[in-house]
């Protein structure tokens, strides 16, 4: 029997109708302005719109006082469902650990007064690594919000 992997759901209540949600997750330039936690940035961020085609999100901590240079993650991931404007399924993983995959499911759902968006991310590979992307996403999604109420 396949162990039972960890997994996260947030859920946060946005200013915007889901058609410019879903379009913050699917174009680039709007994915810069949001995506990564708190204290990094987007570097670049590549995006094959269809189901079989994978994103690139280099993300870069500011800590350049502290070290001289920021420290770079890449996250990775394909595409595995697309619905605009509803529903984004992708699996996930870092560039510098490409056997350790996740999936992760957006829905966004209409109503009053915006968008209702849940993120699941499903088959983590430990409670430490749910604990980081739940911090990481966490603060993301803070940063979307912000965006989405401009």
């Amino acid at each position: 029997m396949k162990p039972i992997l960890p997994s996260l759901t947030l859920v946060r209540r946005l200013a915007a109708p889901p058609g410019r949600v879903f379009e913050a997750w699917t174009d680039p330039a709007l994915v810069a302005q949001w995506f990564g936690p708190q204290r990094t940035h987007v570097d670049q961020a590549e995006l094959d719109l269809r189901v079989g085609g994978e994103f690139r999100i280099a993300l870069v901590e500011d800590d350049e006082v502290r070290t001289g240079k920021g420290t770079k993650h890449v996250a990775c991931g394909r595409y595995l469902a697309i619905e605009a404007p509803k529903l984004l399924k992708f699996s996930w993983w870092w560039a510098s650990s490409a056997e350790r995959v996740s999936q992760v499911t957006v829905t966004l759902r209409a109503i009053a007064g915006g968008t209702e968006l849940t993120l699941l991310h499903e088959q983590l590979p430990d409670i430490a690594t749910a604990a980081r992307h739940t911090r990481g996403w966490a603060e993301a999604l803070d940063r979307l919000v912000v965006l989405a109420a401009v």
